[in-house]
């Protein structure tokens, strides 16, 4: 199933980048799991960091057209993802907020804005990079 998102992600990029402006932006969404490791996680893990590596190679490859990629990782949100447990599980809701240095879950709003800024000419300096946005988890 995750080789497929990634295949997915890749063939999907390749369909898109002939419509794509010159000067626009891509940004791919990997997953905290890329940076920290918990049990029975691995596949997806390994398929976000495929992702991650990815777009380092798109915002190489893609120079010439101006076109910048980036990648943000979100970490515990709260949404329907997983099954929703970083919605409806307080016990879950606790211990994430107990391990992230800005005392809580994330919503889907404090990722979408981020990707929203990096769609704009204030973000054109940053190219191939990963921004982790997950409010301080595992600091």
């Amino acid at each position: 199933m995750y080789n497929i998102h990634f295949k997915g992600v890749y063939f999907l990029t390749q369909k898109v980048l002939p419509y794509l402006n010159d000067g626009g932006r891509i940004i791919n969404i990997s997953s905290g799991l890329a940076r920290f490791s918990f049990p029975n996680s691995s596949a997806y893990a390994s398929m976000k960091g495929a992702v991650e590596v990815f777009t380092r190679y798109l915002a190489k490859e893609l120079a010439s057209r101006k076109i910048g990629a980036n990648v943000v990782a979100p970490g515990a949100i709260a949404t329907e993802f997983g099954g929703g447990e970083n919605k409806t599980n307080d016990k879950k809701r606790e211990a994430v907020a107990n391990f992230t240095a800005l005392g809580r879950v994330g919503e889907a709003e404090d990722i979408g804005s981020v990707v929203a800024f990096l769609c704009t000419d204030d973000a054109k300096w940053i190219n191939g990079q990963r921004l982790e946005v997950a409010g301080g988890i595992f600091l």
